[in-house]
């Protein structure tokens, strides 16, 4: 068993933290959102990756292809959940009465 492989997904886990600075003054709610996109589509794009590679042989462990499938499952998933509750809280803005 190689360790090593184990320590490149670890590696590859590039989670970004959105900490706000005291020094920033204004957070950018779209480029917040557009950052969690790429990540989304990163995932998918490595998942794939890592499914080609699996077929042409270059990587022999499936369970690695297995955990990048799963990873870029959630993180779909994640997102579009997020979505969805997004735009609740828009439908129940937009029902306010003023």
């Amino acid at each position: 068993m190689d360790i090593r492989n184990i320590s490149q997904i670890l590696s590859n886990n590039n989670i970004k933290d959105f900490k706000v600075d005291s020094n920033q003054e204004k957070i950018n709610f779209g480029e917040i959102l557009n950052e969690a996109l790429n990540k989304v589509n990163d995932d998918q794009l490595y998942a794939d990756e890592m499914d080609r590679m699996l077929a042409t042989g270059e990587v022999d462990s499936v369970h690695e292809v297995t955990i990048a499938a799963q990873k870029a499952q959630l993180t779909l998933n994640l997102a579009i959940e997020i979505k969805s509750q997004l735009m609740e809280a828009y439908k129940d803005i937009m029902r306010l009465q003023i």
